[in-house]
């Protein structure tokens, strides 16, 4: 059972997919490439298959890593292309 752990430990530890994680007033975003545009009313995220669109209120990154980013705000809108 141990193995198991560390197995599912260590494949969440090395996750390279992109994801989106929506909680009520953030978004919390893994394996972004980029940040192509940011004020208080939107943000656009590059990943590898196109952009997320974030469009809100007071929006702010309030963490920033080179992989992960959180964004708390009054979110309206999120948009894939």
């Amino acid at each position: 059972m141990g193995d198991i752990v560390l197995k599912d430990l260590r494949n969440y530890i090395l996750e390279n997919d992109f994801k989106v994680n929506i909680l009520k007033n953030k978004v919390d975003i893994v394996n972004y490439l980029s940040i192509d545009h940011f004020d208080d009313n939107k943000i656009i995220v590059r990943y590898n298959e196109g952009i997320v669109i974030i469009k809100g209120e007071r929006l702010i990154i309030s963490k920033l890593l080179d992989d992960e980013l959180l964004i708390n705000g009054i979110i309206r809108n999120l948009e894939f292309r």
